[in-house]
């Protein structure tokens, strides 16, 4: 929904049809989940139970719905087709927030939550709660005129987390804002078990972006104390480099397991780095850089750039490739820089302004000459191609620094470190 949107009353919501970009029927929605938080910010929206034909119900990330509008939902087309399971820190909209008796913070007075609004956040794919409808007067009690309102969420009080919560719920909160790096410090610092509750409850994305930055030892504990289907399911939401690199300190039938849990194309990925040597480009490169054909645009690629899940190693340059777009691709093109991007029109093709100079590395490169060849050409990622030409997947520069940097590098406080430069400097 784009931002300036009216809201959204969940209730209006209940058996919507979900529709994949084809316009084909996937499923209905069922409810609603959301994640509260301490004391009185707005909750944030999760996603969505959609029932799908199956009658199975399955969780629908809300940075994967285009459209809420005429009672419809548009999704990407991309389902996650395993049973939804709710997990500590979610609560499910229709099932648990509405009828519950609250109070006004003003004034005391306890009135029954009849619906809640939804909006998107503008320029972001974020959504919130914003508006509560409730009733005053007892439980059951006949409507009448003037009884009904709509409040702020912030003006009731009763279903968001208080400050000296318990568990995993206002810990979590109270690191939400906190990038994946740092939320990875602290978890690195927490005692196992409270380790195990915290990643328990982070969602598949979140806990995936957190597992990134843990030590090797800290990621392999947190794996093995989740279901296995979970387990796939955060190795899936994982960069297939980084899935890789844990999948193999593990023994080899539980790698094996996990991989057959692993969504068919996502386990393909993993499997194709796996083969490779760990200290070399093969074994460094993430398979999902910008890859874009001959015929693409500058505005094309621009587009594609602007995605917020990239890194900005990986947004830096695209790949010019013939099909297919996948890696491994057709016949590798050459390079077209970011800047490059930024002087030229916005109908100029990409195949007319590709760099071809810059020479590829093959899979079996070494890490010392990975190395070389960015400091070398002054680049923050490569393309890494086998030799029939395809295009298997880049290197980037945070990649090859992980693989520099001391073993036990993420166990130190750097920003305590910085800070202490600071002071002396």
């Amino acid at each position: 929904m784009p931002a300036g949107a009216p809201r959204i009353f969940v209730s209006h919501l209940a058996g919507v049809p979900v529709f994949d970009p084809q316009g084909d029927q996937v499923g209905r929605v069922r409810d609603l989940v959301a994640m509260l938080r301490v004391g009185r910010r707005p909750p944030r929206l999760l996603g969505m139970v959609v029932e799908v034909l199956s009658r199975r119900r399955i969780f629908l990330p809300m940075t994967r719905v285009t459209g809420v509008e005429s009672g419809q939902v548009i999704t990407t087309g991309v389902l996650n087709m395993r049973r939804f399971e709710q997990r500590p820190t979610e609560r499910l909209v229709l099932g648990e927030l509405l009828d519950r008796r609250v109070r006004l913070v003003d004034t005391g007075e306890e009135v029954t939550v009849l619906d809640v609004s939804i909006q998107q956040l503008p320029a972001r794919r974020d959504w919130e709660i914003d508006k509560v409808f409730v009733r005053k007067g007892k439980p059951g009690a006949l409507r009448r005129k003037g009884a009904a309102l709509t409040v702020e969420w912030s003006a009731v009080t009763g279903f968001s987390l208080e400050e000296h919560g318990q568990g995993a719920e206002s810990l979590l909160a109270t690191f939400e804002q906190l990038r994946p790096a740092d939320l990875a410090n602290v978890l690195h610092h927490l005692s196992p078990k409270r380790r195990a509750e915290v990643a328990a409850a982070l969602d598949d994305d979140r806990l995936a972006d957190v597992m990134e930055e843990l030590p090797d030892d800290d990621q392999v504990e947190i794996l093995g104390k989740l279901k296995e289907e979970r387990a796939a399911d955060v190795l899936e939401a994982m960069d297939p480099d980084d899935a890789a690199d844990l999948l193999s300190e593990l023994p080899e039938e539980e790698k094996e397991r996990l991989l057959a849990l692993m969504r068919p194309d996502d386990a393909a990925d993993v499997r194709r780095l796996l083969s490779y040597e760990e200290r070399t480009a093969g074994g460094l490169m993430t398979t999902e850089p910008i890859v874009l054909r001959p015929d693409a645009t500058v505005a094309d690629a621009l587009a594609r750039v602007r995605q917020q899940d990239l890194s900005p190693a990986l947004a830096a340059q695209v790949y010019v490739c013939r099909p297919p777009d996948e890696t491994p691709t057709g016949k590798y093109l050459g390079t077209v820089h970011f800047q490059r991007l930024l002087r030229d029109p916005p109908f100029t093709l990409v195949s007319s302004i590709v760099d071809t100079d810059l020479p590829p590395l093959s899979p079996n490169t070494p890490l010392s000459a990975v190395t070389s060849y960015l400091a070398a050409y002054n680049m923050v990622a490569a393309p890494v191609v086998d030799e029939i030409g395809s295009l298997l997947g880049a290197v980037t520069v945070d990649d090859v620094l992980d693989h520099l940097l001391p073993e036990d590098w993420r166990e130190t406080d750097f920003e305590e470190s910085l800070r202490e430069e600071s002071a002396h400097g």
